[in-house]
């Protein structure tokens, strides 16, 4: 009883530390569609932002840290009753390690990328930090925290949905929601093959939908683990 209210805690803390700093950078950085800008106009608007706009992306990669334990603790509570967990823990603690290493690149690579190309005069620095950032872009961020990370977080959700229907912990639509939200996450990579093949079919509101309603599931498995009557022991 007392380890399923620290997973739902944790899980809640780590759902709401997700999206608050993602709510202010979709206000003060028009994130993710300034993504879809021009890279002078990205490294303009970041080196604006100052060390607010950097200490919000600080707290966007590691303020959703409470996910790790959770993620954790259910794999050692339950991992003697579903095959599947011990293999989703290991894949939701690598997808959570991944994504974080991606979004740091906002804190300690593209800051010292946007001063270069702001305060230099001269075109071909300029050009340097373009490329810079786009390759770095592309690796940590595309790579990395959008591909990898994404990927996953979407394995451990239906792997952890199977499970948890197989077990019947909670009821039917709870792990429906996490089917779903996996399948319109995994539309977005649609997005980051867009990146390399000029053309590739898109959906645009995937990542937004998806993203969503994953957060809002983990919500959902977070207040019912602290209900949950049945021991996890």
């Amino acid at each position: 009883m007392k380890t399923g209210k620290t997973i739902g805690w944790l899980l809640i803390a780590g759902a709401i530390g997700v999206f608050i700093p993602y709510t202010i950078l979709t206000i003060i950085f028009e994130y993710p569609d300034i993504l879809r800008q021009d890279t002078a106009i990205i490294l303009t608007k970041f080196h604006e932002g100052g060390g607010k706009l950097i200490g919000t992306w600080f707290a966007f990669a590691l303020i959703g840290l409470p996910l790790l334990p959770a993620y954790i603790l259910i794999g050692q509570k339950l991992e003697n009753k579903s095959a599947l967990i011990r293999v989703a823990t290991t894949i939701g603690v690598v997808g959570l390690i991944v994504q974080m290493i991606g979004l740091l690149r906002w804190t300690f690579v593209v800051p010292v990328l946007a001063n270069t190309f702001v305060s230099s005069t001269d075109e071909t620095t300029k050009a340097a930090a373009i490329v810079a950032f786009k390759t770095i872009h592309q690796f940590a961020g595309v790579i990395l925290g959008e591909h990898l990370g994404q990927l996953f977080t979407i394995a451990w959700t239906v792997m952890i949905s199977l499970s948890f229907a197989k077990l019947k912990l909670f009821p039917k639509w709870i792990n429906w929601l996490g089917f779903i939200s996996s399948f319109i996450y995994l539309l977005a990579q649609a997005e980051l093959f867009e990146t390399v093949i000029h053309g590739f079919p898109v959906w645009d509101m995937a990542g937004f939908i998806g993203s969503t309603l994953w957060l809002i599931w983990l919500l959902i498995i977070g207040i019912k683990f602290l209900k949950l009557k049945t021991s996890l022991a």
